[in-house]
């Protein structure tokens, strides 16, 4: 029996990163989770502000936040 997943979610943020490291980062981290655990990324932009975040399914018991 597998244990029950829980949705998680990694942010990477920065004002002075390019596009290109923050992708770059998210999908360094996506490629670690391995394969299926993944549910995407998801990107958000106001300003200068950049931010990635990779959606996965993770085994861990949730957190509280």
């Amino acid at each position: 029996m597998h244990p029950r997943r829980t949705v998680s979610y990694k942010f990477f943020r920065g004002t002075f990163a390019s596009w290109d490291e923050l992708f770059t980062q998210a999908a360094t981290f996506a490629t670690t989770l391995g394969e299926g655990r993944v549910i995407s990324i998801s990107h958000s932009a106001d300003h200068s502000d950049g931010i990635v975040t990779v959606w996965y399914w993770d085994d861990a018991p949730q957190r509280a936040r």
